[in-house]
């Protein structure tokens, strides 16, 4: 879930440095929007709202149960708040597809998620990700002692007392 969240928000932010580039036409947004629906990516930014008050509350909490248990009761009532942001997530990486791909291309990549493996596809991404984040977390850290090794042992040949 994490990994997920990071790749949101991280294309959400490169969204922000594309200003000076031409605007998509009102088609390949709507081509575009009709894409991120398919994908169910509104879904995925609505669930991400309870991992933002999750994020926020030690912050506000500051381990004082008082004010945790206000912050419980008004946490629940605060989702509207969350709409003009969830919004602007949806439109802006409709945005991203529509600028990235032709309205045809977002037909037909449209049309592969409406498929029963494009959904298949669909379900089991977020377990696959978080599944490739532990093998890439794991194969890297055994590639970091693996080089840090090798550097040592070559700096000590050189000399260098480490």
């Amino acid at each position: 879930m994490p990994a997920r969240i990071l790749m949101i928000v991280a294309m959400v932010l490169a969204l922000t440095g594309h200003a000076g580039a031409q605007a998509p036409s009102p088609e390949a947004l709507e081509a575009a929007r009709n894409l991120v629906v398919t994908m169910k990516l509104a879904d995925q930014y609505k669930a991400m709202l309870p991992t933002i008050l999750l994020g926020i509350k030690p912050v506000l909490v500051q381990d004082r149960p008082e004010i945790e248990r206000d912050y419980e009761a008004m946490a629940a009532t605060v989702g509207d708040a969350y709409t003009p942001f969830y919004q602007a997530m949806v439109d802006r990486v409709a945005a991203l597809y529509a600028s990235a791909f032709t309205i045809d291309e977002l037909h037909q990549i449209e049309a592969f998620y409406r498929t029963a493996v494009g959904q298949k596809l669909l379900e089991k991404v977020p377990a696959l990700a978080q599944q490739r984040e532990v093998v890439v977390q794991d194969i890297s850290r055994k590639a970091a002692d693996e080089l840090k090794a090798r550097l040592t042992d070559a700096l000590r040949q050189k000399g260098h007392k480490l």
